[in-house]
């Protein structure tokens, strides 16, 4: 397929700008992939559309506090620095994307604070924002990482405003029953530092939460247990390779960058148990999609992993594992449609979108959600 069959025009206005007041107060549009149908439901009727014994696949990973703030040495000038992984532990190491990177050089000196207990030095350059920085400081490996972690802030995505812009902070006010003369500001930090994360969420690594996962509230895990619905977890680190904006228009020639994931024993024989009983095996985001099909056999079982995968999927592809999946809405010639779309089908998916946009369905990481079954 093309890249330009995944063009589609989205209104600012339906790019959701902050969670709904509870996780499971989104909007979920159901899509039958065999017949087209589709039904307009919430996420508390997600249960209905499972049997006992069925598995959800949850992404285990969770966001650290990445995005850093520091101090060109001689120049003074601030340098945003989002870090993406760590290279090596015991020397300091990450790999990082600097901004504005043309002021970054090889040699450069950054400093994170205003005793100058951490300085970072730019040790080489990996691509055009990217660059590899070696923190030092009197404190342990463990302890820097500790340290990085405490001078961070979330990093919600760039098309997540703070603050809020007029309308979105008028219709924030009202369905969070905030007063006018309150202030925004702390409250959105704290909102952001607590749901731009999932409850499933135990394995730092991951730039970018892993959306779907954060519909899911406790009392709705209550419901899918009580339903007698299996869940597992797995570990699939979104990177910002993810969002990398794909340049060509013939598909299979673009690469992605690899992604770390971690498919541990306790999975695989939940997931292998269900698929042999012919049970329903739901993948809760896209990265849980790719990491179950990078790590099965022709048979559709999955083995342990621990490693890498720059798998790509797109239309025409064949689905190995999962037999239903939940997501989010995502934006105009995404890595993530492409994939909803070879689960689902090209044209049921963006006929879904169709009715997604006319039914005012909020997109992005803090948006409505869809499932797609059979």
């Amino acid at each position: 397929m093309k890249l330009s069959d995944f063009k589609f025009k989205l209104p600012d206005n339906q790019i959701a700008q902050f969670p709904p007041l509870h996780r499971e107060d989104a909007k979920l549009l159901v899509l039958h992939r065999k017949t087209g149908q589709v039904e307009h439901k919430g996420m508390n009727d997600l249960v209905n559309y499972f049997d006992e014994q069925d598995v959800m696949v949850f992404n285990n990973s969770r966001i650290f506090p990445a995005r850093l703030f520091g101090i060109k040495e001689k120049t003074n000038a601030e340098i945003e620095v989002f870090l993406l992984r760590e290279l090596e532990h015991e020397e300091g190491c990450w790999d990082a994307l600097v901004e504005p990177a043309r002021k970054i050089r090889i040699g450069n000196k950054l400093y994170f604070d205003d005793d100058n207990t951490i300085t970072g030095e730019v040790v080489d350059n990996t691509t055009s924002r990217g660059r590899t920085i070696r923190f030092q400081s009197d404190y342990t490996p463990d302890e820097l990482v500790q340290a990085l972690y405490a001078m961070g802030t979330t990093p919600i995505p760039e098309y997540i405003h703070r603050p809020l812009r007029a309308e979105a902070s008028r219709q924030f006010r009202k369905e969070y029953m905030i007063d006018d003369d309150v202030d925004l500001a702390p409250i959105l930090k704290q909102l952001d530092e607590e749901r731009y994360q999932s409850i499933f969420a135990t394995e730092i690594g991951a730039v970018a939460a892993p959306s779907a996962s954060m519909h899911i509230s406790r009392t709705l895990l209550k419901r899918i247990e009580i339903r007698g619905i299996n869940y597992t977890t797995l570990t699939s680190h979104v990177g910002l390779g993810n969002f990398k904006i794909i340049d060509v228009e013939d598909l299979s020639k673009h690469k992605i960058d690899s992604e770390q994931i971690m498919i541990k024993k306790e999975c695989v024989e939940v997931v292998n148990h269900a698929k042999l009983n012919k049970k329903r095996i739901c993948a809760v985001g896209t990265e849980v999609l790719r990491a179950l099909e990078s790590v099965c056999g022709t048979n559709g079982l999955i083995k342990e992993f621990d490693g890498w995968t720059n798998l790509f999927i797109f239309p025409p592809y064949d689905m190995l594992v999962p037999s239903a999946l939940l997501v989010n809405f995502f934006f105009p010639l995404s890595l993530q449609l492409m994939i909803v779309a070879a689960f689902g089908g090209y044209e049921q998916v963006m006929g879904a979108y169709k009715e997604a946009l006319k039914h005012n369905y909020r997109f992005g990481d803090y948006g409505d959600a869809m499932l797609i079954v059979d």
